[in-house]
């Protein structure tokens, strides 16, 4: 059993030969065909599992349901069609479900029309949504009366295949479609999804034909083995229509000014919007995406001013708006009524949001595939070229920028990442398992889940321990109201339901998505000040600087859903507010950035001029002159403040600059310069500050972004960096990590959505919701009796979830172990009051804040004015 790359093209009048005569005089109204739909509608058709993908607005929705609509006619036509599910049709998003109901139902009736007039008998073919929001009603009305396509989330299949009458209407189920692949499999929801996949599988007699759906991806044989999974230790078969760069792309780079640190944030600003507006009055509607909420919304307060745009023109969508808001703007949108909309990220998946002609990222989009993806929403046709300017404000942004439009240009990708081995997941499909059949085998639950893709490596340890948690076998936990769930009989090897409410308690329960929560924000003397999101909180250390309400205050600690802290007047953040709601740079892009900065000192080498390495970076990276002639710069006063330094050595993907930076303050700050996104650099900057802290019995504030890390020593202590470098080895930083993390916010709040994932702790019981509140003090009570039980799996997971998903210990363990062997090295430089250019932004990071822009300009130009003069000094 193998995945294969589709080798054979269908022509046109072969795919339609192989189609009901209906379906195929409904298709003969296009021109042609395009490339996805030549590929896999044979391929579908057959039976065979299959992985499509294929750029947004290619057709790849009609290459998966085009095959099954055909089969359903067919079935129509002789009135052979059974009370039964057939055909499910899974997403992320309950709109984009909507959504394909209305894409499905206009060609189903207008085939079925068609038979009509040609006087032919046919069955109606019914397609119903299948969500949380589906009334009782309906579902009864479901019941009597399946759909023959049913389109539903990850969660509620999941509730449906233990649902005591339901489940019966999916034993035969012949197709299940995973759409928008890259989004489901990259998260805890996809974890949960693989599992259910196996489940239904594990309930049908016959192979299901899996289709999985994606714009953009890699890699894509392990996306394949992430839809369709092992059958009897053998991944199963699937091949893939790779048909991701039959789209053509246009992206070019821009930059509002072309001195970002002399120039003023005002007139920064005003450039920056002007620009916008320009390019949405040139287009007939323009998508913006900011990576922030906030973004957005300042966004659209900047262009609505001077009247360029009609209010009822622009619009701003995102998550925190209300369902009614965000369906009035996707309609108006659809019926071209909208000059513009800005966005966070909610547009950026599959909703048929009609014809767009310009997409604006301002920022950095952070991986190279969520370019394309969002850059794709243009141009919704195979014929048009999808259009995108990518604008950036920092310089670290526009050298971002500057690769990703290298790179999506040249067809590469990112590599996506798939968590693995979750026992919280695990947890719940236990329970979920033995609710849908009262008594299991062990050996025959092990075998249902190592089909999944994300559980292939499962430890048979693991699966025991989460077994002996469910069942009870931690008898010290019930005066925490932990109870058993499941009995599980070790001589027999057999385990079945236990409680009689579980039913309920699974339906009620079930789901891997965090609640949402607001924290409320106190001084130690009681008084409230403000609020901040839980996810804020779970980044923040004691000691950390953070700006609220147009104040810095100092986090001392948190109790439950209370932060408290201390008024810091006069002191710059270390934490900027936005932090949590950045999308982390992906490693490959990082690597990609390494390499162009490589590419850039050999010309700086060879002596090349300033208009020389402008052009050259122009030429590579569709900059206009600002963006190239800002690039330039930056790394021009990067290769000469160096030097001055006595380093030979450039900060690249084989080169880590390490510097000892004496800030005004006299503190010490050992500067990492390395582009390994914010994953790893959390990962390895959590563990060196741990060992720095150990072995000078000091608190260390780290500062993280994308380009490398800060750790900031107390005045008065000091060590050598080469000795911190010396201290850690690639096989010490999982157990480093894992002591740095033990005692942080992190770890608690992710303790509390792992324990309730792994139903531990109940989100409802008995009709009642229970207070996430309640829910988060008894985790931070749980926590310490847990600690003292060996290998605890939901505790366990928590470690895993934060060193693996939320940070990368695995890519910080094989960069450690490329610098063992030689592949990488670590340049130290000499102990200096002057950070290097490269820094800056790192330096200034916790300024970003608007209120302080000014602040962070004023640093940042100070800091460029430093490194000029000692360039200049050092030359004579």
């Amino acid at each position: 059993m193998t995945i294969s790359i589709a080798r054979k093209e269908y022509r046109r009048d072969q795919v339609l030969s192989l189609l009901d005569p209906l379906v195929a005089d409904w298709l003969s109204q296009f021109p042609n065909l395009t490339p996805s739909q030549k590929y896999a509608i044979p391929l579908i058709l057959d039976g065979t599992n299959t992985l499509i993908a294929s750029p947004t607005g290619s057709g790849k929705t009609l290459s998966a349901f085009l095959g099954i609509i055909s089969e359903l006619v067919k079935l129509a036509k002789q009135n052979a069609l059974e009370q039964r599910v057939y055909c499910i049709y899974v997403s992320p998003l309950r709109s984009l479900n909507n959504d394909i109901q209305k894409n499905l139902l206009l060609p189903l009736r207008a085939i079925i029309m068609s038979g009509k007039v040609h006087s032919e008998g046919i069955q109606e073919i019914r397609v119903s949504v299948r969500t949380g929001d589906t009334s009782t009603q309906e579902r009864v009305r479901m019941l009597a009366k399946p759909p023959h396509i049913l389109i539903t989330t990850p969660e509620s299949l999941a509730i449906m295949i233990t649902a005591p009458k339901f489940k019966y209407k999916l034993i035969d189920v012949q197709w299940v479609i995973v759409d928008e692949i890259h989004e489901v499999c990259s998260s805890k929801r996809g974890v949960h999804l693989s599992v259910t996949l196996e489940r239904l599988q594990n309930m049908i007699s016959r192979p299901i034909c899996r289709i999985g759906l994606s714009a953009t991806i890699q890699p894509l044989d392990d996306v394949a083995r992430f839809l369709v999974g092992y059958e009897g230790g053998k991944e199963r078969d699937c091949v893939v229509v790779d048909t991701r760069f039959a789209k053509p792309i246009s992206i070019t780079v821009s930059s509002p000014v072309i001195d970002l640190i002399h120039t003023s944030p005002s007139i920064s600003s005003a450039e920056l919007y002007g620009r916008m507006k320009d390019l949405v009055t040139a287009n007939g509607t323009t998508l913006i995406f900011t990576n922030t909420r906030a973004g957005a919304e300042r966004s659209v307060f900047q262009l609505s001013k001077g009247g360029t745009l009609d209010a009822d023109e622009l619009s701003v969508h995102h998550g925190s708006l209300s369902r009614d808001l965000r369906k009035e703007v996707e309609d108006r949108l659809k019926e071209g009524k909208m000059r513009a909309v800005v966005t966070s990220t909610s547009l950026e998946l599959g909703i048929d949001i009609g014809s767009i002609d310009l997409v604006i990222q301002v920022g950095s989009p952070k991986s190279i595939a969520r370019c394309l993806q969002r850059v794709g929403r243009a141009g919704h046709a195979l014929d048009r070229i999808s259009k995108g300017v990518l604008i950036a404000m920092e310089r670290d942004d526009l050298v971002e920028n500057a690769v990703i439009a290298e790179q999506a240009t040249q067809g590469k990708l990112d590599r996506i990442y798939i968590p693995k081995n979750c026992l919280d997941v695990l947890s719940q499909h236990i329970v979920g398992m033995v609710v849908e059949r009262s008594q299991w085998t062990a050996s025959d639950v092990f075998n249902v889940i190592r089909g999944s893709f994300c559980y292939r490596s499962l430890l048979k340890t693991d699966f025991l321990n989460v077994l002996k948690y469910l069942s009870g076998g931690y008898q010290s936990l019930e005066g925490f109201r932990v109870y058993g769930k499941i009995w599980y009989d070790k001589e027999e090897g057999t385990l079945g339901r236990r409680a009689k409410l579980l039913r309920v308690i699974y339906a009620t329960n079930i789901g891997t998505i965090p609640d949402e929560v607001t924290v409320r924000v106190y001084l130690l003397s009681g008084k409230w000040i403000g609020t901040i999101d839980e996810t804020f909180l779970e980044r923040l250390s004691k000691g950390d600087i953070f700006l609220l309400g147009g104040r810095t205050y100092e986090f001392r600690a948190a109790r439950g859903f209370k932060a408290y802290v201390v008024r810091k007047e006069g002191t710059k953040p270390t934490v900027p507010s936005w932090f949590s709601d950045m999308l982390p740079l992906s490693f490959d892009l990082g690597e990609e950035i390494g390499q162009f900065r490589d590419d850039v000192y050999q010309k700086l080498l060879g002596g090349a001029s300033d208009l020389d390495l402008s052009t050259f970076i122009s030429k590579r990276t569709n900059s206009d002159n600002n963006a190239a002639t800002a690039i330039s710069g930056y790394f021009r006063a990067q290769f000469d403040f160096l030097r001055t330094m006595g380093l030979d050595s450039f900060p690249t993907h084989k080169v880590i600059v390490v510097e000892d930076y004496r800030d005004f303050e006299n503190r010490q700050n050992i500067i990492f310069n390395c582009t390994y996104g914010r994953r790893i650099n959390d990962a390895l900057s959590r563990a060196y500050a741990h060992m720095v802290s150990v072995e000078l019995s000091i608190g260390v504030t780290v500062t993280v972004r994308d380009s490398g890390f800060m750790l900031t020593l107390p005045e008065g202590s000091i060590i050598h960096p080469q000795k911190l470098v010396d201290m850690l080895q690639a096989n010490q930083i999982r157990p480093r990590l894992l002591e740095a993390i033990k005692k942080t916010e992190i770890v608690k709040r992710r303790f509390r959505h792992c324990a309730t994932r792994a139903l531990m702790m109940l989100k409802h019981y008995k009709g009642r919701e229970i207070r996430i509140a309640r829910r988060q003090m008894n985790a931070q009570l749980l926590i310490p009796m847990l600690e003292a039980l060996r290998d605890f799996p939901i505790l366990k997971e928590t470690y895993r979830e934060v060193i693996e998903d939320v940070m990368d210990v695995s890519g910080a363990e094989s960069i450690l172990t490329d610098v063992q062997n030689g592949v990488r090295r670590i340049a130290i430089g000499p102990t200096t009051d002057v950070p290097s250019p490269f820094s800056h932004e790192l330096i200034a990071s916790g300024f970003s804040d608007q209120v302080l822009m000014l602040d962070r300009k004023n640093l940042l130009e100070h800091l460029h004015e430093s490194v000029l003069r000692r360039i200049n000094a050092d030359r004579g």
